[in-house]
Parts: C-alpha cells; structure tokens; sequence
C-alpha cells in the first residue's frame, strides 16, 4: 500500500525524523491559509502516488501567500504527468505547502526488503535529490549499504558510517544518526517494504531535514495496523484493481488485449510468459487464488470484462482447493449474466477437470477447451488477432 508525501512525514515525524513545516491543502484557500501560516514563503507540492512530480511541474516555490494560491489555483484539478504516471498522468487533488529551507547538500536515504535475504537494508548516497536507479546505472559505488538484523534494529556505528560515508560534517553526525536509526524504527513498527527520504538535506546552518518522502507498506501486514488503512487513497489506485480486492482477488493491469485468470502467482507469471512467447500480449492478470468459490469466480470474470481494451480471456487454472467443476459453473454463471462478447479459452487441470469439462460442454456457450497451456496460449492469442 501507497501513500502520500505529507502522510509519510506525518510517521516520520513521530518517530523522530526532522520534517518541514508543512499543511495539506484540499483547495485554493487552504494552500493561501498554509502559506500565511508558514511565513509566505513556501514550496506548493503536487500529492499523487509518483515519483518525478518536480520535473512535470508538480512542485513550485512561492513567494509569498498570493502566490501560493496562484500556484494552487493552476495546480489542483491539473492531471500531472510524470516518468511514472505513465502517459494518462494522475489527477491533482490535494498540495503539500511547506517551508523552505536554506539548502546545503542534497543526500538520499533509504531501507528496501530485500527478498533474497528476508531482510532490510539500508542504502544511503551523497547523491540525493536524483533518481536513485540513475545513480546505481552511474556508479553503484556511490550507494553505501547496511544490512539491518531482524530485532536488532539500526547499530549507532552502523548509523555513522553511513553518515560519514555519505559527507555529513563532524558537527551534523549526531543529528544525521539520530534521522538514520529513526527512519529504521518508522521502517521496521509499520511494517514497510519501502521507505525513503529523497532528497534528506544538510542546511547552511548544519541541520538536516527530510525534505521529501515515501513509505510503501507490506498489504499482508496491514491487519495489524488499521490505522495506517485510513491513510489508503483510492483515488491514487486503478479502480479495477480497487473493486478486485474487495473480493479478495488480486488483479494488476497490463497494457495488452488478453486477459488472464489464474489460481496462483507463479501459474500468473507462467501464463504471461507464454502468452507472450505465443506473440501475444497480457491485458492483465487475475489471481482469484486456491480457494476460490463460484461467486468469487463470477467476479473474477465481471473485472476482467470491465476492461475495454481486452479482447480474449484465457482462463488457466490448476484444480486443487479450486475444483475444475466450481471454476467451471463460475464461469458458466457469469457468461449467462454478463452478456460475454469476447471469445474465451479454458485450459483446467486437477481434480474433478472431467465434471469441470463437461459443465462447459454442456453449457450451450462456444467456450475453447485447451488441452495445455501452449494449445491454449496459442488458441488465445488466434482469436484476440481476430477480434482486431
């Protein structure tokens, strides 16, 4: 789960790290309201759930309160589009008005779950203020690392080499250590895969702030923080994706005209693959996962539909806990309310597939059965070329 700059400083700030001054604003007076409030000088931030806001004209300095609303005034409503966005871009709808400060050294900070080692680490660089895919491209020598321990935390000596490592003077270690070892404990209580201050800044007078931020969360652990569920935007979200895990469906949107409903991650990645091997390309995929029932199906395939751009499903499913005679009247029940006008190819393996074949023989509807997944692949991406 994603959230917003201000809603990460916001976590940060109770654990300790230095933040800006700042206020959201919703609409035009509020961000005039923030400015007078913060001095007039400020800088008006874009919040939506991307990295290169500043770039596509998301982040503007102002002057004074007047001008600040100016900004707010042409920036809230706009659709801001950045590296990230994709070409859509993303609706503005909420600023970040904040301080300015007098800045030194742009540095970067950041923890990322490494899933090789089931462990955090830690990854700082004296090049901040830049994409950090940029730096490691350049010099993957210019990120220092620390591999935080499981219940050990961030060491102080692990925190000043780091701050050392990275150009921090004598007389801002203990500050810039202090920021480190409490951006692991924000890390680690939240439950987060991600979290990172790009730019973490020196100022002219020797203090150092998190001048921006981003938090992402691990969406199995947010049973134990209900808290951090509000913070959920669902406007920053496809909303497929949002009315998929309702249901407690996994869904991802692709950019192609196939799409997919699998049990399983690794079948979902297997089925992309040989769609693509096959010269087709994935619109999306829908893990309805092991224990599926008929009704959960039938949504399944409702989300599915709902994209405009998809010209043939595939459904390729393993009967385990799903059996092929559950999946099948899923199916069947949602053929008959949906009204399908897309050619739809079935390739099921695993207990009772035999009942499961017959239910779809029998149905009276013009489904493809594949006999494995290169037949259905290739069957798929026939009819999706026919349907162009």
């Amino acid at each position: 789960m994603k959230i917003h700059e201000y809603q990460a400083k916001a976590i940060l700030a109770k654990f300790d790290v230095p933040v800006p001054r700042g206020e959201v604003a919703f609409t035009v007076a509020e961000a005039e309201s923030a400015a007078k409030a913060l001095g007039g000088s400020v800088v008006v931030k874009a919040q939506i759930h991307a990295g290169g806001r500043g770039k596509g004209g998301g982040v503007k300095i102002a002057k004074s309160a007047e001008e600040a609303a100016l900004i707010a005034e042409k920036m809230l409503g706009m659709t801001l589009v950045t590296h990230q966005t994709g070409p859509e871009g993303r609706l503005v709808q909420r600023l970040l008005v904040e301080e300015t400060l007098p800045i030194d050294k742009e540095l970067y900070l950041g923890i990322v779950l490494d899933r090789a080692t089931g462990k955090l680490v830690f990854m700082a660089s004296a090049a901040g203020g830049m994409e950090i895919e940029e730096v490691v491209a350049k010099d993957p020598h210019a990120i220092l690392k620390e591999v935080i321990e499981p219940g050990y935390g961030m060491s102080p000596f692990q925190a000043r080499k780091l701050a050392f490592g990275i150009g921090i003077p004598a007389a801002s270690v203990i500050s810039a250590v202090q920021a480190i070892i409490a951006l692991t404990k924000a890390c680690e209580a939240n439950d987060a895969t991600l979290a990172e201050i790009n730019p973490f800044i020196l100022t002219k007078d020797g203090k150092v702030y998190a001048l921006d931020a981003k938090i992402n969360f691990d969406d199995n652990a947010m049973f134990r923080h209900r808290d951090l569920m509000e913070l959920r935007d669902l406007n920053e979200e496809d909303p497929l994706e949002v009315e998929a895990s309702k249901f407690g469906l996994n869904y991802v949107k692709l950019d192609g005209d196939v799409a997919c409903m699998v049990n399983g991650a690794g079948l979902a990645m297997a089925t992309m693959d040989i769609i693509k091997y096959a010269g087709g390309s994935p619109a999306n995929f829908l893990d309805v996962g092991g224990g599926a029932n008929a009704e959960q199906i039938k949504n399944a395939f409702r989300i599915l539909l709902s994209d405009k751009g998809v010209k043939a499903v595939l459904i390729n499913i393993f009967g385990g806990i799903l059996r092929c005679d559950t999946l099948a009247t899923g199916v069947l029940a949602a053929a008959r309310d949906l009204d399908v006008k897309v050619p739809i190819v079935i390739r099921m393996e695993g207990t009772n597939v035999q009942e499961g074949r017959r239910i779809l023989k029998e149905s009276g509807f013009n489904f493809t059965v594949a006999e494995g997944m290169r037949d259905a692949a290739e069957k798929v991406v026939r009819l999706a070329g026919a349907k162009n």
